[in-house]
């Protein structure tokens, strides 16, 4: 069977910077990976390419060995939080229903089955009870959920996560990382994430991108791991509190 993700020799360069060179991965069906780097490695544009919303210089991008834009039916994608504008007046109905755009008509009113087909989705992440509230009165890790419930309308064989648990606490992030196991049951996974230790605790398999690609297997983070990613030497302090 085909991997859900594959990438062979992926290169792209953008306004005369190089920001991925040569990167190759393959994600097999319903596993979970996390993606980690520094900031400005490439991990937001590697899922911009998965998306389709880029297309590389050199190199191929398959998803459900299709090409991004032939799969994108199939594919859930919840930004980073900090790009999401929240002042638009709609509610959080609405929101999740957008996931479906594109699954149903192109025009007119929601209907009610369409507003019927998110209620499981509501009910997965738990926020049944912020349906008709507007999102400018959220929390932070209310509306994580939301993109989450969002991303998860389209009934997605594959689910791209970009810094899903930047705003949220650490019971919230917690509390994601046990939905999206469950989640992984029917689903692949790509999660962008810093937390390198958190992480590694809940994925199978740990990619790292800094231009270049370093691919682990899910286990203890250590000095090595991270001074072969961040490109200097670091000292690792264990703090048990």
């Amino acid at each position: 069977m085909e991997s859900a993700i594959d990438l062979e020799h992926v290169s792209l360069a953008l306004e005369g910077q190089s920001i991925l060179e040569d990167v190759s991965l393959s994600v097999p069906h319903k596993q979970f990976l996390g993606l980690i780097g520094p900031n400005g490695g490439g991990k937001s544009t590697l899922l911009r390419l998965m998306l389709g919303l880029l297309r590389p210089d050199t190199g191929q991008v398959r998803l459900l060995g299709r090409s991004p834009r032939q799969a994108a039916h199939s594919v859930g994608y919840v930004p980073q939080f900090t790009r999401f504008t929240r002042s638009f007046p709609i509610s959080v109905e609405d929101v999740v229903l957008m996931g479906q755009l594109g699954h149903g008509r192109w025009w007119g009113p929601w209907r009610r089955r369409d507003r019927r087909a998110v209620d499981g989705v509501l009910a997965t992440l738990e926020i049944e009870s912020l349906r008709h509230r507007r999102i400018e009165g959220l929390s932070g890790g209310q509306m994580q959920r939301v993109l989450i419930a969002r991303a998860l309308a389209c009934q997605p064989s594959i689910l791209l996560l970009d810094e899903p648990t930047a705003s949220v606490d650490t019971d919230g992030e917690r509390a994601l990382f046990d939905l999206f196991a469950r989640l992984r049951q029917d689903m692949t996974i790509v999660l962008i994430s810093h937390d390198l230790g958190f992480v590694s605790d809940h994925v199978d398999r740990v990619v790292c991108l800094n231009r270049t690609l370093v691919d682990h297997t899910a286990e203890p983070i250590t000095a090595d791991t991270i001074a072969q990613l961040y490109g200097q030497q670091v000292r690792m302090v264990h703090h048990h509190h």
